[in-house]
Parts: C-alpha cells; sequence; structure tokens
C-alpha cells in the first residue's frame, strides 16, 4: 500500500504543524496500523509515531512524546500526526507507512525500504 505524506513546511521554533498520511489507492487505512517516520540529513530513518488499527496502541518515540499526537478519521481515509512546540532538531523529512506498531522500534522496521517521497518539515531557530 503506497502512502502520501503532505502538509510540512517551515515553522519556526516553538511553532506547530499537522502532517497528513492519505493512501494513493482507494484502500481503507482504517484496517492498517500506520507509522510515521522521519529522516533527517545525513541520518538513518527513524520512527516517530504509530497508530494501530482499533486506535487502542500508540508508540511514540521518547523525544516527541507530550509533544506529537497521532489519530486517525476514517471519513477522510487520513492519518494525522499534529506536531506541537517544534525544535530544530524536529527538521526531517516525514513519511508514513502502513507498518505493524511493534515493528516500528525494529532497527531496520522488519527490512521496510519504501518510504516514498515524504514531506519536508523545517524548524528554524
Amino acid at each position: 500500500v503506497q502512502l502520501q505524506a503532505s502538509g510540512g513546511g517551515l515553522v519556526q521554533s516553538g511553532g506547530s504543524l499537522r502532517l497528513s498520511c492519505a493512501a494513493s489507492s482507494g484502500v481503507g487505512l482504517e484496517y492498517y496500523d500506520i507509522a510515521w517516520f522521519r529522516q533527517a540529513p545525513g541520518k538513518d530513518h527513524e520512527g516517530v509515531s504509530c497508530i494501530s488499527n482499533n486506535d487502542d496502541r500508540m508508540y511514540f518515540l521518547d523525544s516527541v512524546k507530550g509533544r506529537f499526537t497521532i489519530s486517525r478519521d476514517n471519513g477522510k481515509n487520513t492519518v494525522y500526526l499534529q506536531m506541537n512546540s517544534l525544535k530544530p532538531e524536529d527538521t526531517a523529512v516525514y513519511s508514513c507507512a502502513v507498518m505493524p506498531c511493534h515493528v516500528v522500534t525494529d532497527p531496520n522496521f522488519g527490512g521496510y525500504d519504501n518510504w516514498g517521497k515524504g514531506t519536508q518539515v523545517t524548524v528554524s531557530s
């Protein structure tokens, strides 16, 4: 399932952005765990957040806990990542993927490599 992330941009430190993740086809995202990742320049991808298919489990990277939230709108077939109190170290390309939440903390994400284009988030100091 190919997903498309959008909503990135340039924001000052302390600002907020809401990223959206939608399916390029008509696949219903409500049936899947959906994960958000980011890749900063010169660094590997890291799992940022994940929401289970029935919304009963969520994962957040320690560095974003208390600042980021994840949610889904099944009517719009979209998963959101609300990012508040942004910091310069949050600067990265953010992408989303269908991935079991327990795999998000795996060092190589179960061999996943279909990252797609992603959306750039730049936080200025």
